[in-house]
């Protein structure tokens, strides 16, 4: 069986400003010259394939390199080497209210990021009342997007994206978004979309997310994996990993 998704080799640097400006001036002055930098090596030669209907998740500690990851499989970044090989067309719930307009109330930002994601004018007519029940936004429907809360805008992406999936379906942190019955209501449909035989592929720092939803799991460290296996091992990798981190 081909592999869904095959990650090789891949690596990605940033270039850091190392210079500190703390006055109009300077930051004015540095308009016309060149800026100072240090490279900053995010992921170093990242290699791993995902099968069709696979779960695999991804931990490590803040700065390893794993929303960085998942971003260069979605198209946001570019990486400097290597590849990423997809088969399938992909649904990624990464950047929270990435396409919305504030001055927009949340039915017509669901037409807009409904229509960003692939769906059609029809397909999200027929959706929005499902929408807005699974993001419990049915009271605010027309209230502008920049009146609501963080969360609420956070359960109106995900609402969003859940009825948007693809084949393979990128989640970072799904399941920390919310209190306890919205985070419910998204088990049950991840539950759903990988009976379905979807692809997923999620970052989480929580324990019981990797161990209960992912069939195997990587662990990333320095932007390397230095560990792989099922979510209970990565787990235990994880949790080590952080308590010998000063203040981790």
């Amino acid at each position: 069986m081909h592999a869904i998704l095959e990650v090789d080799a891949v690596s990605k640097t940033f270039q850091i400003p190392t210079v500190h400006r703390d006055t109009v001036r300077a930051h004015v002055l540095d308009l016309f010259r060149a800026r100072p930098s240090r490279p900053l090596r995010v992921l170093d030669g990242v290699s791993f394939a995902v099968q069709p209907g696979e779960t695999v998740g991804i931990m490590g500690r803040n700065g390893s390199g794993k929303s960085t990851l998942l971003k260069i499989i979605a198209g946001i970044y570019s990486a400097d080497r290597g590849a990423v090989r997809l088969r399938a067309p992909l649904t990624s719930i990464l950047e929270l209210g990435l396409g919305w307009n504030p001055e927009l109330d949340a039915v017509d930002n669901v037409y807009l990021l409904g229509s960003i994601m692939g769906l059609t004018l029809a397909e999200i007519h027929g959706s929005l009342d499902a929408i807005l029940d699974f993001a419990e936004l049915q009271d605010f429907a027309r209230l502008k997007l920049q009146h609501y809360s963080r969360g609420m805008a956070a359960r109106l992406a995900y609402a969003v994206a859940f009825h948007a999936v693809r084949d393979v379906l990128l989640l970072d942190e799904i399941f920390a978004v919310g209190d306890a019955g919205f985070r419910a209501r998204c088990e049950t449909r991840y539950r759903e979309l990988a009976a379905a035989g979807h692809t997923v592929l999620v970052v989480s720092h929580d324990v019981r997310t990797i161990t209960t939803f992912c069939h195997r799991a990587l662990l990333l460290d320095g932007g390397r994996i230095v560990a792989e296996g099922d979510g209970e091992r990565i787990c235990k990798a994880y949790l080590a990993l952080m308590d010998s981190t000063p203040g981790g």
